[in-house]
């Protein structure tokens, strides 16, 4: 301070930090000011719910120094004052240190510089010009054309986190990227920002339509995770080295090569909010995604429906058109549950609307498609048209509902219909309104098979910066846009499916697919990775970017086959439709620009392969559901990395999945296998070489459950018979589970009207016994066929043994080249108790 005018200065401010241990191995840290001038965003709604803390005990204490260990005591906390740093030790040595690097920084929330700087500037002006013009940077920013004013100035925060002994790190989606993420030391972070970027590059680390801050740390012995709970714009950086070890720990035993261990560096940077992060402690990749959703919550179980194939494009044109694409399905006999209706559909992109010249009666078209058996999906954008005669519009604007500007008016920004107005999602009664809009009395001409697809809701802006909201418009409870900007489809998305669960009075499951994401989206239903291209390298990328997306707890998630943007030659058509077959959410879609594609338009060779590529995708359906119900109940990843099945085997870290090489023609896949070398599993890699086959590998040990045919559609195959694939491992072991029930309402939930058997293959036994005694659900349809991979020799005789001691002979074959057992004929209850002996 001098002759009444505060320099700005860099001065100190308290900082609290708290750190606790949560139940299930978690860890908390959280940094703010402790006495703010103002209270600072912390993300609301994400977290299911306030964790439950565990009380850490002072194991040591030192001048500067505090040691606390956990309720089990497999852990310590070091704590050290100056330099602040906080190291986390299991009993094998220190897992993660933080501010190791000392690169934690809190902008501290001021007064504006007007409040700061005396009147009398003229005096101050000769001193003080070049302070004053850098603080006031500090409050505004150009982008371009665009001005963005920070109310409340600048307030980002920072912290490094250090992963020793690690080098291969995940996560972070969403980006055009590897699954393995990159050193980015020389190049750019990796940017967790939502934003509309049509045609997306691929390898690039700009943030796209979702935003997961969550990052996976894996080495042989140990997986651990970081959730950095934040949702204004944040960067990542990584860096991976070696560091050898001090010469405490470094044993005479010890090779050189051992005594160098890897320790990757994680630095994040967010715009505003707090510093709020989880440490995920495992210790293996389940435990973490267990662990994740405690936090999060897991993935919704979807409707049967969802899982089946779905046909999009922008646009078809009317009721009609709809009609004979339905047709066109059952004509060339390729099965198909949903089709998709895109913004022309409505009265002039005014959502909750039809086009009354198009779709004069969509109920009529609805019961159509219900008699079919299949299913509608619409889209409704979170933009609104400015229209006084428009009733959502107007009820939004009556209601002061709308994002507002810096000057507090609707905010208003070009979309699809022209000029827009925002609905503030993180509003809780915007929601509970919104969520009201799907009633069927409010949104006229749906019905109960109308489901919802949220686009656009990055949310996207044209001519914005970035084409986005600007990061000074308003939401409830006068939190800047910054501070929530990558909330905003989250919000959205739960907002929809509320609505969709109360149309139905609680009883059914929605459907919704949203374009933007945060963590926790998974509760709401499906994503897809946006804007693809037509090309080969997209259909490559699209396999990292699942499986990123997956591990970061969104199961159903899948990519546009064939690709959004351009034409697809056929072969790369078909080749997106066997890959997208076995991916979690399996749909075609196109633009307005691109020639239609549906899947008989190339050709009777290339309508067949597609077509065998969509039944296998139906075959399958009761594996994928049951795949779906683990994901529900045990966070586990639907669609995954090698490495989270082969933990201990290196040579799977970089492994992106089953598809390594794209080429003409052929594919060249390397497959990962197991065989016996020394007593020991190891891995190995074959090399095989595709025509237009999908060669399909059972891991030993396991036994699949399918259908035995595709129907027409997931409802036409309710009574259709199962078929169990058994492939036994080297020990003569597999076992599987079958999830059943009656794919679309809550039931399973409130009533236990659910099945859960479980089969087991041992010393030639096959068996099949429920797995949770809870479950209600009784279904009807039979084992029809059991099929035996790998079984040594020709066995003599095999017989059915019911529940009642019952025994009934089995007719069979058995081929000798392959080594296969087949059973037919089998008329087991698939929800009863039985065995089936191999003699």
């Amino acid at each position: 301070k001098k002759k009444g005018l505060y320099v700005p200065v860099c001065f100190q401010v308290l900082l609290q930090v708290e750190i606790c241990e949560l139940e299930g191995n978690i860890f908390r840290l959280k940094i703010n000011e402790a006495a703010p001038l103002r209270a600072r965003y912390e993300v609301p709604d994400v977290l299911i719910k306030e964790p439950t803390t565990q009380r850490l005990s002072i194991s040591h204490k030192e001048a500067g120094i505090l040691v606390l260990k956990s309720v089990n005591e497999e852990y310590k906390l070091q704590v050290t004052a100056n330099p602040f740093q906080i190291e986390l030790q299991s009993t094998d040595g220190i897992v993660l240190s933080m501010n190791s690097n000392g690169l934690l920084y809190f902008e501290h929330l001021q007064p504006p510089p007007s409040d700061r700087y005396t009147e009398n500037k003229e005096e101050a002006a000769s001193d003080s010009s070049k302070e004053t013009q850098e603080d006031l940077g500090l409050w505004q920013e150009k982008f371009g054309s665009f001005l963005d004013i920070k109310a409340h100035g600048p307030s980002s925060v920072g912290m490094d986190f250090s992963l020793h002994g690690f080098e291969h790190v995940y996560g972070i989606p969403q980006h055009t990227e590897t699954l393995l993420l990159k050193n980015t030391s020389d190049g750019d972070a990796y940017r967790l920002y939502n934003l509309d970027i049509f045609g997306h590059k691929i390898h690039d680390k700009i943030g796209i339509y979702g935003s997961v801050p969550f990052l996976l740390a894996h080495k042989p012995n140990r997986t651990s995770g970081i959730f950095w709970l934040n949702s204004s714009e944040t960067l990542v950086d990584i860096s991976t080295k070696a560091v050898f070890l001090a010469l405490s720990l470094i044993s005479p035993q010890q090779t050189a090569k051992q005594r160098v261990l890897p320790r990757t560096d994680v630095r994040w940077m967010s715009e505003s909010g707090i510093i709020d992060a989880f440490l995920l402690m495992g210790p293996t990749a389940f435990d973490v995604f267990k662990q994740f959703a405690e936090l999060t919550g897991t993935q919704a179980l979807p409707p049967l429906f969802s899982l089946g194939y779905h046909q999009c494009r922008w646009n078809y044109e009317d009721e009609q058109d709809v009609k004979a694409v339905d047709a066109g399905f059952d004509e060339h006999d390729i099965p198909y549950d949903v089709i998709w209706l895109d913004i022309e559909h409505t009265d002039g992109k005014r959502y909750f609307t039809w086009d009354k010249k198009k779709f004069q009666n969509p109920k009529r078209m609805q019961e159509l498609l219900r008699k079919k058996k299949r299913k509608l999906v619409v889209i409704v954008d979170p933009h609104i048209k400015v229209d006084p005669t428009y009733t959502l519009y107007s009820q939004g604007k009556d209601k002061g509902y709308f994002v507002k500007d810096r000057n507090g008016q609707d905010f208003e920004g070009i979309c699809w219909p022209g000029s827009s107005c925002y609905l503030d999602f993180t509003n809780p009664e915007v929601r509970k309104w919104y969520a009201d809009q799907f009633a069927f009395k409010t949104y006229k001409g749906s019905t109960n098979i109308l489901f919802v697809w949220n686009d656009m809701n990055e949310p996207s802006v044209f001519r914005g910066a970035e084409l986005t909201m600007q990061k000074d418009a308003v939401h409830y409870s006068s939190w800047e846009h910054r501070e929530v900007h990558n909330l905003y489809g989250f919000y959205q998305q739960m907002a929809t499916a509320d609505g969709l669960i109360k149309r139905s009075l609680g009883k059914e499951r929605p459907f919704v697919l949203t374009r933007s994401f945060f963590a926790g989206s998974q509760k709401y239903g499906a994503v897809w990775t946006g804007d693809n291209t037509a090309e080969w390298e997209y259909l490559k990328i699209s396999i990292p970017m699942l499986l990123t997306i997956s591990i970061a707890g969104i199961s159903f998630c899948g990519a546009d086959v064939g690709g959004f943007i351009g034409d697809p030659e056929p072969e790369l058509l078909v080749r997106w439709y066997q890959a997208g077959a076995y991916q979690p959410f399996f749909r075609g879609h196109s633009n307005m620009e691109s020639k239609r594609r549906e899947p008989w338009l190339f050709g009777e060779k290339n309508t067949q392969i597609i077509r065998e590529a969509i039944r296998e995708r139906y075959v399958l359906l009761p594996y994928l559901y049951t795949l779906f119900y683990r994901a529900h109940t045990a966070a586990e990843p639907v669609m995954r990395p090698l490495w989270i099945e082969f933990p201990g085997k290196i040579d799977t870290f970089g492994v992106i999945s089953h598809c390594l090489e794209f080429e003409l023609n052929i594919f060249e896949v390397k497959v990962s296998h197991d065989k016996k070398k020394a007593q020991k599993l190891c891995l190995g890699f074959l090399k095989v070489m595709l025509l237009l086959n999908i060669p399909v590998f059972q891991r030993g040990g396991t036994v699949i459950p399918l259908k035995t045919r595709a129907g027409k559609s997931t409802e036409w195959m309710i009574d259709i018979s199962y078929e169990l694939h058994v492939a036994p491992d080297t020990e003569g072991y597999a076992k599987g589970e079958l999830y059943l029930d009656d794919g679309h309402s809550f039931q399973y939930l409130h009533e236990k009207q659910f099945l859960h058997q479980k089969f087991t293959f041992h010393k030639q036994v096959l068996s099949s016994s429920c797995t949770d005694e809870k479950g209600q659900y009784l279904p009807t349809c039979i084992v029809e066929r059991v099929i035996i991979l790998g079984l040594g020799q020709q066995p003599m005789s095999v017989a059915t043994c019911l529940k009642d001691g019952k025994e009934k002979e089995v007719v069979f074959t058995y081929d000798t080249k392959t080594s296969v057992l087949t059973l037919e004929k089998l008329a087991l209850n698939v929800g009863a108790d039985w065995e089936i002996h191999i003699k």
